[in-house]
């Protein structure tokens, strides 16, 4: 993995609120990515798929934007190891400038043949934390091009968003009737070779395109969350029993949902 950022790299993502890594997996390396998502999304739908997925109505409009299967890395063994790989946890945090960075989840968008586009939207706001720094990682494990889908961002609109959002739904537009003077940003479309990353802001506004080809594009994703980040109301994918026993305010720390998955201090001991 080309893990090692540069200064420039760091710019550009704090100035743009996204960065596109081309190539950073070598050839064995996406294999294992492309194998362990493939194996955990069959697990998760071939089981119950009323479990952290949006398949329970495959005909609607959002199960065709993508099929959405949520915290693999709970059930997948091998996609556990990749999901809390340090070089991982260590991009996000040198690229957002925080010391320590937790898992928030993770989860596979394929976008199916034929599949609707994402209409553009922000991440954080739908999370039970609200941060500035909040992070996703976004692994291309097909060739992401214009016309299967790729990523587009409206550049900087993380340094004038506020925690307001709207669904993904079939308007595409929607968000601009939340934020009206983003209308007129040029978007940015992310094209990239499969094995490339893509990082961005958990408040950059992004997009997909439709898929107009007859094979799906895959991608592996994971949001993280600042260590020391506090809870903020919102349930999202918290399981029931911890969502009761937290209050607005309280840290979430918990090992087990959140796990810290790297900082500065483990770098000073040389390593975990």
């Amino acid at each position: 993995m080309r893990d090692r950022l540069t200064d420039e790299q760091i710019e550009r993502y704090r100035t743009n609120g996204f960065l596109v890594i081309e190539q950073c997996l070598d050839t064995d390396e996406l294999e294992e990515w492309r194998r362990c998502t493939d194996e955990a999304v069959a697990q998760r739908l071939g089981g119950s798929i009323h479990f952290l997925t949006n398949q329970m109505d495959p005909d609607n409009f959002y199960a065709q934007v993508f099929t959405q299967c949520l915290r693999l890395a709970d059930t997948h063994e091998g996609m556990h190891k990749l999901i809390f790989d340090p070089r991982l946890g260590r991009m996000g945090a040198t690229l957002t400038g925080i010391d320590g960075i937790r898992v928030w989840h993770d989860q596979a968008l394929i976008k199916p043949p034929h599949g609707n586009p994402t209409a553009w939207h922000l991440d954080d706001p739908y999370w039970s934390f609200d941060s500035p720094n909040a992070i996703s990682v976004w692994v291309a494990l097909d060739d992401a091009t214009l016309a299967n889908g790729c990523l587009w961002y409206l550049p900087g609109t993380h340094k004038t968003a506020r925690y307001e959002n709207v669904g993904i739904g079939p308007n595409l537009g929607d968000l601009f009737k939340v934020y009206p003077d983003w209308r007129t940003l040029e978007p940015v479309p992310c094209p990239c070779p499969a094995g490339s990353i893509v990082w961005h802001n958990g408040l950059t506004a992004h997009a997909a395109g439709a898929n107009m080809t007859t094979k799906s594009r895959r991608a592996m994703t994971c949001a993280f969350m600042p260590d020391g980040a506090t809870f903020n109301g919102k349930k999202n994918v918290l399981p029931d029993d911890y969502f009761a026993s937290l209050k607005v305010g309280d840290v979430l720390k918990n090992e087990q949902q959140n796990p810290l998955v790297w900082h500065t201090s483990w770098e000073q001991r040389g390593g975990r």
